[in-house]
């Protein structure tokens, strides 16, 4: 049977469309971390949606899985193939077309393929910008993107992926192409199907193309790192900056002196911005398409006046894109760095952005009352709330025995997350890492009618099977 499909799909994707030999396989087989790995009959690279139609038809006639997989990039093992039964791995590198940009509509319509750096570059030569920005953007691709519903920097100002997309163009489970690449805003015409695909981790069907948002193309952007009185002074900054600019900051991101320790500690280039230390800084970007906006003014002026508030102790501004990215370095280093230090127990939360300081407050001594020398590094989006709180294993500590602790901490965290009616997967998704956290904390109402969602749309189980749900 194995051999039989194979030679069907390769009459469908030819020769460079299907890979087979292990060598070849081998990158697509394992998520990023290396925290799991499968098995498959073949990795598929079809070239057009006509190409995953046909093979989507030929598995479901066959009862082979079919794990959609873009760049790789995903944190919880949502694009790896398990160890159980026959599965093949629908990767969609080949399809990175772009196939129309309208700037008069501020929209593009891309292929899943396209990797988002070169969907960025392409609104930039547009005299656009499409926001979604993401430490592997230049690897991710944006199907992957849409199917985690990713978030990153930006979420801010423009709202996750399911903000970013009009429409989409999707396989279904039996091979039946669903043509919804509207690039309309309003369309209220019953059910919002793109929505079901959004978030879906590919286990309803492959996203084969999307029509995405475009914005006006930013002409003055001001960047700050900033050391803050404390912890709530962060809230306080964020209210200032939003009333003070008419709602034009575009990322507010935290950083612990630790994460700041960290850096300077393993990566060339980075310094202390400041000559004393502080325990909170926060990265904070504003951004306008007016060419004459007076950012930087405003700017210096609402960091003098929470100066004279006691929310910010000090603060240091980029005069140049070479400073600017140096700060960013501080902020998008700190898990590059944490690396060094060997095993990290990862969590992804949300909670309302009130809710920040508590939740740190609450869940850091908590871990270290049960993990003594575990050392906490909190960072990243508390702007929209969310936060990236990852734990590193103690100094000299055994890393195999840390990370087999990993559910202890989780119940833990995820505890805390939960008591503020937060989320355990802010931007990350739950493919198979988080899949046990679901089941334990989402309601089981919702839980049924996911199971409903799936069943009825994937009867067969084939799509991703084993992720999410």
């Amino acid at each position: 049977m194995s051999q039989d499909i194979l030679t069907r799909i390769a009459s469908v994707v030819g020769p460079n469309g299907l890979l087979t030999e292990p060598t070849d396989m081998a990158p697509f087989l394992e998520e990023e971390r290396g925290l799991y790995h499968g098995k498959a009959l073949a990795v598929v690279r079809p070239a057009s949606t006509k190409d995953v139609s046909d093979v989507v038809k030929l598995c479901a006639e066959a009862g082979v899985a079919i794990i959609p997989q873009g760049g790789n990039t995903g944190l919880c093992g949502g694009g790896c193939p398990t160890q159980d039964g026959p599965q093949i791995i629908i990767s969609t590198g080949r399809m990175n077309a772009i196939r129309s940009i309208d700037p008069l509509n501020f929209t593009m319509t891309v292929e899943a393929g396209v990797v988002l750096q070169t969907i960025q570059q392409k609104a930039d030569e547009a005299g656009c910008l499409f926001p979604l920005s993401l430490g592997a953007e230049g690897s991710c691709q944006i199907g992957g993107n849409i199917s985690t519903n990713a978030g990153g920097s930006g979420v801010l100002r423009y709202g996750n992926t399911r903000e970013l997309v009009l429409g989409l163009e999707v396989v279904l489970p039996d091979g039946q192409v669903w043509d919804g690449l509207r690039s309309l805003r309003k369309d209220n015409t019953g059910y919002d199907l793109k929505q079901l695909y959004i978030g879906g981790e590919g286990t309803l069907g492959v996203i084969t193309a999307a029509v995405i948002k475009m914005f006006p193309k930013p002409r003055d952007v001001q960047t700050a790192f900033v050391a803050l009185a404390d912890l709530d002074s962060a809230l306080a900054l964020l209210a200032r900056a939003r009333a003070a600019t008419g709602d034009q900051v575009t990322a507010f991101e935290l950083v612990g002196r630790n994460g700041l320790e960290l850096d300077i500690e393993n990566l060339p280039g980075i310094s202390d911005p400041f000559e004393s230390a502080h325990d909170w800084y926060v990265l904070m970007e504003l951004s306008t398409s007016r060419p004459e906006g007076n950012l930087q003014e405003s700017l210096e002026t609402l960091l003098g006046e929470a100066m004279e508030a006691g929310e910010v102790v000090d603060a240091v501004m980029a005069n140049s894109m070479e400073q600017r990215n140096g700060l960013w370095r501080i902020r998008e280093g700190v898990p590059e760095a944490q690396k060094k230090y060997g095993g990290s127990i990862k969590h992804d939360i949300s909670v309302p952005v009130s809710s920040v300081p508590e939740f740190i407050r609450r869940a850091t001594p908590a871990v270290e009352a049960a993990m003594p020398g575990v050392r906490v590094i909190p960072f990243g989006h508390v702007g929209d709330g969310n936060i990236h709180y990852n734990l590193s294993q103690p100094k000299d500590g055994d890393k195999q025995a840390f990370l087999a602790r990993w559910e202890e901490m989780n119940r833990i965290v995820h505890d805390i997350v939960v008591s503020l009616r937060g989320s355990i997967s802010a931007e990350h998704g739950i493919g198979v890492l988080k899949k046990i956290e679901l089941e334990h904390y989402k309601p089981s109402l919702e839980l049924d009618l996911m199971r409903k969602i799936k069943a009825a749309l994937d009867p067969k189980g084939l799509m991703n099977p084993g992720k999410v749900i």
